[in-house]
């Protein structure tokens, strides 16, 4: 493919041509992300099929006319034309008001990730952010307070996916503004991906605190000899084998035995979080069902107990194996070499979230197992709020 070069009349030298800047232009016109994507790369695709020619130039002005074309033979709307007309730079922030004292410019990553947070998929998200956006632009809207912006959110949902997906919205806009802390609890053996599934939920319900029972553990070790807990200083699924009936139930009890030692810091993490009023995701085998039974009832914080879980041997032995590949320091092969102990211990875990009625999360495809998650916290939130209390 020739490389592309454009060339300013006001530069001596040309500079290269940047899909990714003609894709923000479109995008800043009004055009979601898939068809600016869409459009930009195939005007990249028509300026590059001289292959005789290694450098092609064209003219920033012939670039632009080219675009309005095909703008204009799609029918995108002479609004959309318009604005592509007057966007050489980014447009103006459309600022939304918090408060009487601060505002800040309209995000549509962050009103994205928000959409996103309400169990919905990227590309509705996004369809609907771009919708909100263009609405913006074409009413001349450059002061706006937040409430009006989740208003007419909540009308385009409402409108456009319905009244469920509607209301989901109005639930996680309650919850931002009720101020109450997000406890997200997710159990599991080793390898069934605790740790990304809580690094990607961080991110979509914009939780700063993550926590793992195998760090709090490890602190634990520094701080206590081998030779007075040998308990702590071994794998949960090889705990069994430091207590003195080592029989039948030993997987299960020594890990019940470990984790019981893992409580009083698991509970510490909790108890921190419900003082300074923040959400947080723990992560981490320790987490026994039981666990939130024993936590404190004086709050008004929503917890969300979550084991994830491999349903299929073969899935559980590819994971290890992709690890060793990936990550030879995790010893993945002494996973491997203990494979029937880890999946007795699971079988073990997910029996006992069955008797605490704890949602289990098959977690084959990590996108389907955010999913299925996102809609267990969004149910949780509904249940914790009044018809009387959702309202914009």
């Amino acid at each position: 493919m020739a490389k592309l070069l454009i060339k300013e009349h006001t530069q001596a030298e040309a500079v290269p041509f940047l899909r990714g800047i003609l894709t923000r232009s479109l995008q800043d016109a009004g055009l979601d992300f898939n068809a600016a994507y869409k459009l930009a790369s195939s005007i990249r695709q028509e300026l590059s099929d001289d292959k005789n020619e290694a450098v092609i130039e064209i003219t920033s002005t012939a670039l632009r006319k080219k675009v309005l074309q095909r703008l204009s033979n799609a029918r995108y709307g002479s609004d959309i034309i318009q604005r592509y007309c007057s966007c050489d730079i980014v447009p103006e922030p459309v600022w939304v008001k918090l408060n009487a004292q601060h505002s800040v410019p309209f995000s549509r990553a962050q009103h994205q990730q928000c959409l996103e947070s309400c169990c919905f998929p990227a590309g509705k998200a996004e369809t609907t952010t771009a919708q909100v956006y263009e609405y913006l632009l074409k009413h001349n809207i450059k002061n706006i307070t937040s409430d009006k912006l989740k208003r007419i959110t909540h009308d385009y949902l409402m409108q456009n996916l319905g009244e469920e997906a509607a209301r989901r919205y109005l639930i996680w806009v309650n919850f931002s503004r009720s101020n109450r802390p997000l406890i997200v609890l997710i159990g599991g053996i080793t390898g069934c991906g605790k740790s990304s599934i809580a690094t990607e939920l961080a991110h979509r319900l914009g939780i700063v605190r993550i926590q793992s029972t195998d760090m709090l553990r490890e602190v634990m070790r520094m701080m206590t000899p081998k030779r007075l807990i040998p308990l702590l200083h071994t794998s949960s699924f090889q705990a069994g084998d430091t207590l003195p009936n080592n029989d039948n139930s030993a997987i299960s009890n020594g890990y019940l035995a470990q984790a019981e030692l893992l409580f009083l810091s698991c509970e510490a993490v909790i108890e921190r979080a419900l003082k300074e009023r923040v959400s947080l995701i723990l992560e981490g085998i320790h987490l026994h069902p039981a666990l939130l039974r024993r936590l404190p009832k004086d709050n008004d914080a929503i917890f969300v107990p979550l084991m994830l879980g491999l349903l299929k041997p073969r899935q559980l032995r590819e994971r290890f194996e992709t690890r060793s590949n990936k990550a030879p320091e995790r010893q993945s092969s002494r996973y491997l070499a203990h494979f029937d102990a880890i999946w007795q211990l699971q079988s073990f875990l997910l029996s006992e979230a069955d008797r605490f009625q704890v949602p289990i999360i098959p977690n084959e495809d990590k996108n389907h197992a955010i999913g299925l998650i996102m809609k267990t916290i969004i149910e949780k939130l509904d249940a914790s709020f009044t018809a009387k209390e959702l309202s914009l």
